[in-house]
């Protein structure tokens, strides 16, 4: 009598390439950490190189960071930057720890990721978002005297 053992299954991040990705698959890829929101700047003297702030989007509930206005955010923020397959190889400001950036990269996603551990809220429990660590750029001033070194940026 033989056993049948079936393999496991490689998730589709590690099958499918990014450009046959379904938009829902892409779109998984996010982690909610919310760091895309937040708002950089970047050296003068020194193209390439981002400081990140502790300002967000006056859009991203900076509990849950989640857009509270993602369908339309393109259309109330002009220059929030849709994050496609197409594009993603000529965005140089992510942070490290950002899921579509690792996957292009060939990655691995780390163990918080909510695709890795099953859980949405993983990536606030490790400590790996920007959730209580943020104001809205309504309340925020000048963004030079927001400027923050965060080891997870």
């Amino acid at each position: 009598m033989t056993e049948n053992k079936q393999m496991p299954q490689l998730p589709f991040w590690k099958t499918t390439n990014i450009e046959e990705m379904t938009e829902k698959q892409w779109e998984s890829l996010c982690d909610g950490c919310g760091k895309c929101c937040v708002y950089q700047l970047e050296d003068d003297e020194n193209l390439g190189a981002y400081y990140p702030t502790n300002v967000v989007c006056q859009y991203l509930d900076r509990d849950l960071c989640q857009c509270t206005s993602y369908a339309n955010r393109q259309k109330l923020v002009p220059d929030c930057m849709k994050i496609t397959p197409e594009n993603i190889a000529t965005i140089d400001w992510l942070p490290e720890t950002c899921g579509y950036r690792l996957v292009f990269l060939g990655k691995e996603l780390p163990q918080w990721h909510p695709l890795v551990s099953d859980d949405p809220q993983s990536v606030h429990k490790a400590g790996a978002s920007v959730s209580g660590r943020c104001i809205s750029e309504k309340d925020s001033g000048e963004l030079e005297d927001h400027i923050v070194e965060w080891k997870d940026f």
